[in-house]
């Protein structure tokens, strides 16, 4: 469901906005809240529920792994989107999971008319890292 009123979507964003994104501002268009749901470091997985505001959207990037690896997306809460590099852009919704691979290039984020929150999981693997691309540009979400 999409939910352009901030107050609205707080009260469907059960795992909660967190805080603004500062770390990886850089490598977002808008407004990014970050909120860990585990310990980085302690926790063999870490988990965050990312909240994006409108139109807000990370770079293309990739999870790099040797072996292993990846990314998955559980959708929370309003609606966005995800994208993987020559493919169409998949729509999400709450209740969605997105399973990405390692190597994979890809980018996520909200619709223009909502906000959207996910859980991104960090598939543990052999020599992972993560490299951050060019940003989506805005006519390439405009055509969504």
């Amino acid at each position: 469901m999409k939910i352009i009123n901030k107050d609205e979507f707080e009260k469907v964003n059960i795992f909660g906005t967190g805080k603004p994104n500062v770390d990886y501002a850089k490598y977002f268009i808008g407004d990014s809240f970050l909120n860990p749901l585990t310990e980085f470091g302690i926790s063999p997985v870490f988990l965050a529920n990312v909240t994006f505001e409108p139109s807000c959207r990370n770079n293309w990037h990739i999870h790099h792994a040797d072996k292993g690896g990846g990314q998955i997306l559980i959708c929370t809460a309003g609606e966005g989107w995800y994208q993987e590099e020559g493919k169409e852009a998949v729509s999400l919704k709450a209740g969605m999971v997105i399973v990405i691979s390692s190597n994979v290039k890809h980018w996520h984020g909200a619709k223009k008319d909502s906000w959207f929150s996910h859980i991104a999981i960090e598939v543990p693997g052999e020599n992972t890292s993560n490299e951050w691309c060019k940003p989506v540009t805005d006519e390439e979400y405009n055509n969504l």
